[in-house]
């Protein structure tokens, strides 16, 4: 893996935690296309295709500071429990209470 600049990780840094590039922009005094430039090429130095691909890759690699503040969890061998069954021909409740039309007048 090519060695990545300052810049580039500072940018990654800030869309892990969800930061858009419009918003890196704004907090680091850079136009949203120059966040994107630098973005872009670490995509290319870390051979990736997106940024979310590029910051699992610093993630993995210890490169990126655990935005959470616990541990990494490790790959469980466990599989997930199943989501509960829905049935299609029960109606769901609806958010909204039901009002009778209002009189035309």
């Amino acid at each position: 893996m090519k060695p990545l600049t300052p810049r580039e990780l500072t940018c990654l840094g800030w869309a892990a935690i969800g930061k858009t590039s419009w918003e890196m922009g704004v907090i680091l005094g850079l136009t949203e296309r120059t966040v994107n430039f630098h973005i872009h090429n670490a995509c290319k130095k870390l051979q990736v295709h997106s940024r979310q691909a590029a910051i699992t890759a610093l993630l993995r690699a210890g490169m990126l500071p655990n935005i959470t503040g616990h541990p990494l969890p490790a790959p469980s061998k466990t599989p997930a429990p199943a989501a509960p069954e829905m049935h299609l021909h029960e109606p769901s409740p609806s958010p909204r209470p039901m009002h009778a039309a209002a009189p035309k007048s």
